[in-house]
């Protein structure tokens, strides 16, 4: 099957489902190939947290090798799914590589997303969200300089997850990439 992108990475903040979509698509493409890769996932066994890790866990000689070798997959090879803050940022010159932001509007959403998912209260979800997006962008901005990361212009798609279903984000970002259910 022929794609309209090479490659896909998923970007975002806490809770706004970009791990729900990447196994969603990851459901669908698998058996055409794809692979996947997650930054923190990969920062989470480094540091050993079990919890979303904060970025200064890991050294900056450690950020700037793990962005080089995800824009080097991403650069050399095909069939990627990243999921990385810095993702479609990282990747905002390569035109074959499907750039999407997630965001979710509604920030009380994403507060419960977390209380549930990590089994804290509200107020240590609420504390967990803040502290980790302010001290993620604070090292990113040291490493990369002063840029708005999540601006829409480095993405092919911004989605809304709190207007839009799993179901209707999955269809969007496939249908984004070229994929047709009737030519598999």
């Amino acid at each position: 099957m022929e794609f309209t992108y090479d490659n896909i990475t998923i970007s975002g903040g806490i809770a706004v489902g970009k791990n729900t979509l990447r196994d969603n698509l990851l459901e669908i493409l698998t058996p055409l190939g794809w692979k996947f890769k997650s930054a923190g996932q990969i920062v989470r066994d480094i540091s050993h947290e079990k919890k979303m890790p904060l970025a200064s866990l890991v050294s900056d000689e450690f950020n700037r090798d793990l962005e080089n070798e995800i824009k080097s997959i991403l650069e050399k090879e095909k069939h990627w799914i990243v999921e990385a803050w810095l993702g479609g940022f990282t990747a905002r010159h390569l035109e074959k590589t499907l750039r999407v932001l997630l965001i979710c509007s509604h920030k009380e959403l994403r507060i419960d997303r977390v209380a549930n998912r990590e089994k804290v209260s509200i107020e240590e979800a609420k504390k967990l969200i803040n502290d980790r997006e302010k001290g993620n962008f604070e090292k990113y901005k040291h490493l990369y300089g002063d840029y708005n990361f999540w601006d829409p212009k480095y993405y092919h798609i911004v989605l809304d997850t709190y207007s839009m279903g799993q179901r209707e984000t999955t269809e969007k970002v496939l249908e984004t990439l070229g994929y047709h259910r009737k030519s598999v």
